[in-house]
């Protein structure tokens, strides 16, 4: 297992944060989060999903494998026991081998087919409200409780974007 750098958090916050003032909003933004994460902890798969768990459903927002986990339009959550402690419980998840993703994911074989093996789930939320999930995947083994940890500050960070989104969908 290769890891990044190592690359101080609090250098990449403040590279993240100084992103969220610049024009170009929210990409600018997502591509900070990917970039600080893939240097602080490390990914293979990074997505950043947007929830609505009053309308049931989801979209992803962003990718940085757009050929396996293109972004498109809004689906429907249909009921899993993932969803159930990731979406109902608002609580993150880590998977850290291989029979986490076949438990969380119904596309685990495609996971697996990218070389991924274990998962981190980052909530972004806001006054009690989970406005989406931060998702990186890495090979079986790879994510420890300190990296879920080191995460959650980052994930935070993009409630303002998510917010943003959610407001502009909802006056439609």
């Amino acid at each position: 297992m290769t890891r990044p750098p190592g690359l101080n958090p609090f250098t990449a916050l403040g590279e993240v944060t100084r992103a969220a003032a610049d024009p170009g909003q929210p990409t600018v933004l997502f591509d900070a989060v990917e970039h600080a994460l893939s240097q602080v902890i490390g990914h293979k798969l990074f997505t950043i999903l947007e929830i609505d768990l009053e309308e049931g459903d989801l979209e992803r927002l962003y990718t940085n494998m757009a050929e396996a986990y293109p972004v498109k339009g809004r689906k429907a959550m249909g009921p899993t026991p993932w969803g159930e402690w990731v979406l109902d419980g608002k609580q993150p998840y880590l998977g850290r081998t291989l029979d986490d993703i076949r438990w969380a994911f119904y596309d685990h074989e495609l996971i697996e087919s990218l070389g991924c093996g274990s998962v981190i789930n980052l909530l972004v939320m806001y006054d009690g409200i989970l406005l989406g999930t931060v998702n990186m995947l890495h090979e079986e083994g790879y994510y420890t409780d300190d990296d879920l940890d080191t995460g959650v500050p980052f994930a935070a960070l993009l409630a303002p974007a998510l917010l943003a989104r959610r407001t502009a969908r909802r006056d439609r």
